[in-house]
């Protein structure tokens, strides 16, 4: 493992000389002053870089005719004797090729020399067509028609075509992706039906959509479902089914007659299970197969293109445990892939010094000089570019901006173990575990706080994370002999006793079965608790006669010495369904069979 200061990583980046900040257009630094006019140039003349024309494709996808709405940015230049590879972006969920962010990625890769298209997704902005999930079929498959344009193979609606793009062969364009969340997932979408894309930069986005809806940690892909993630679901739903229905004319192929407004009737039928709260067989089994069908999880087999793959810290949509799953799977099939944990997410605000996609400033920070080394890499095909370690995260303890990142060539693995003693103290030792037993139950309305997505929509300030005595246990270590840096996925195996939830369990619904959350704390010396990234593991127990293991979310975060360590398990957090019923929960520990808590220590 390795710290430092963000060098530059390979020749992805220009160096300052003389006062002048230099950009990278095909491949070569030139001055930013000589590429505006004139030093001091605004904004407005940042045109001069490029064109951007408005563009339509009318398309084939899951048995639709869609509309595709699209800019094209074309470098000056650049045309069929001075070639460039090329940049597709679309938006995240509920944004349009215009929105600040996915308009942004254009102007950004313009200026550095890429054909840049951006367009809106199927069902948002000015595109037609039902809202899909990213659905390699139809999302993936919309995409592909726009790479066979970068192809030169089709034209838009109005005849423009794109006979710029550098070709690896007649017919196969040299192009990239990149984008976040529903920006993030269509790329490997699009790559699991095109093998003509070159290279993929997903940012914070899902591998199982059944995982990240209605997660359950016991068994994050198997065959029982989780907790309803009701909050981040339902806005999401409200989000895609306020969609305009006129943009600019009444278009009939964003409408379903046969469900909801704005989806397919598969994504329907699944919000509707999920807000009933029940789990019959049948629509347990069509809710995972659906939404797992549309998600990486699935497809990762046919996703052959490079992929750096970079993840936030502060995600309770889409956590680390989602880009590891993918990173994980892309390796082992030997698909080239990187990954990056950067601190920000779907929850809380922008980090300064981080990537900001909104703002361009790619050479600056860390990641943005990962992206632009990966497509030197893969888009310019510059195989002496060093493309960074395959694993990188933020420390968000270090307070020089330059150093906040360190490297390691593998994932932490779990290193350290810790038993849940009877007495309420997690300790290092099985042999000072000692015998007892404790208690919680659970109420008809929640009693945890974790973290609200509502909070942020409207604009409040979240409350801090509670729990209600009487309705959780808690373990606490000794204050820790030295600081202990903890970076991955912790896991948890436990054991609990619950005669109502056993009665239960076998009705035929899932919904009966024993619901609980498992996190974990910093304390303080002063007691102050800081629940570590307001990250919860939600579980719903497969069988309460048996050992079940959790694996919570990964974290990056430094315990100070002096500190504490709390594992909790929790009856209730009111960002999730819960339990149907009070089911009270007992927890018994002996030295020779009590629960164990792993962690992955870095640096010991």
């Amino acid at each position: 493992m390795t710290t430092g200061r963000y060098l530059p990583v390979g020749r992805s980046s220009c160096p300052q000389r003389g006062g002048l900040v230099s950009r990278r257009v095909l491949g070569y630094c030139v001055p930013l002053a000589l590429l505006l006019g004139a030093a001091g140039a605004g904004p407005a003349a940042a045109t001069a870089l490029y064109t951007v024309t408005g563009l339509k494709f009318t398309v084939q996808a899951g048995g639709r005719t869609c509309t595709v709405d699209a800019d094209l940015y074309r470098p000056a230049g650049v045309d069929r004797t001075h070639r460039a590879p090329a940049v597709l972006a679309t938006n995240g969920f509920g944004g349009s090729k215009s929105d600040g962010s996915t308009d942004a990625i254009g102007k950004a890769f313009a200026e550095r020399g890429y054909v840049s298209l951006v367009y809106s997704g199927l069902g948002f902005g000015a595109s037609g067509c039902l809202i899909s999930l990213d659905d390699p079929a139809i999302d993936g498959t919309a995409a592909s028609r726009l790479v066979d344009f970068l192809a030169g193979k089709r034209a838009a609606d109005d005849g423009t075509k794109a006979d710029f793009v550098t070709l690896d062969r007649k017919g196969d364009p040299r192009v990239g992706m990149i984008g976040g969340s529903y920006g993030g997932a269509v790329q490997m979408a699009t790559a699991a039906v095109d093998h003509r894309v070159d290279a993929l930069v997903p940012l914070i986005t899902w591998h199982d959509l059944a995982y990240s809806l209605d997660p359950n940690n016991a068994d994050p892909h198997g065959p029982v479902p989780g907790a309803f993630k009701w909050q981040w679901a339902n806005g999401f739903y409200l989000i895609g089914e306020s969609q305009p229905l006129t943009t600019p004319n009444l278009d009939p192929s964003r409408i379903n007659s046969l469900g909801c407004l704005h989806f397919v009737t598969d994504a329907c039928d699944t919000i509707r299970t999920l807000n009933s709260g029940s789990y019959p067989a049948d629509r347990t089994a069509d809710l995972l197969a659906y939404s797992r069908g549309v998600s990486p999880v699935s497809y990762l087999g046919r996703v052959k293109a490079p992929t750096l793959l970079v993840q936030g810290q502060a995600d309770s949509l889409f956590n680390l445990n989602e880009a590891t799953a993918t990173y994980r799977t892309l390796k082992a099939q030997g698909t080239p892939t990187k990954m990056i944990w950067q601190s920000w997410g779907h929850s809380g605000g922008m980090v300064p010094g981080e990537l900001n996609l909104g703002q361009g400033n790619l050479e600056s920070t860390y990641v943005g000089t990962r992206v632009l080394a990966w497509f030197d890499r893969y888009l310019h095909k510059k195989t002496g570019t060093d493309t960074g370690p395959a694993f990188a995260y933020y420390r968000d303890w270090i307070t020089d901006p330059t150093r906040t990142y360190t490297t390691a060539d593998r994932l932490p693995a779990l290193s350290q173990k810790l038993y849940l003693s009877g007495d309420g103290k997690l300790v290092d030792n099985r042999s000072k575990v000692t015998r007892g037993s404790r208690t919680y139950t659970n109420w008809a309305v929640p009693t945890s706080h974790s973290e609200s997505s509502l909070y942020g929509t409207l604009g409040l300030p979240d409350p801090a994370p509670y729990d209600t005595e009487g309705t959780y246990l808690g373990w606490t270590s000794e204050p820790l002999a030295r600081t202990t840096d903890v970076v991955g996925a912790p896991r948890a195996t436990l054991k609990v006793v619950s005669p109502k939830a056993e009665r239960t369990q076998h009705s035929g619904n899932a919904a009966d079965k024993l619901v609980l959350f498992a996190k974990l704390y910093d304390i303080a010396p002063d007691g102050t608790r800081t629940l570590v990234h307001r990250l919860v593991a939600p579980v719903r127990v497969p069988d309460v006669t048996r050992t079940f293991t959790v694996t919570l979310p990964g974290i990056v975060h430094r315990y100070e010495k002096g500190h504490r360590l709390r594992f909790v398990i929790a009856a209730s957090d009111d960002a999730y369904f819960g339990n149907r019923g009070i089911k009270p929960v007992t927890v018994v520990s002996a030295p020779q069979d009590t629960g164990v808590l792993e962690l992955p220590v870095v640096g010991r």
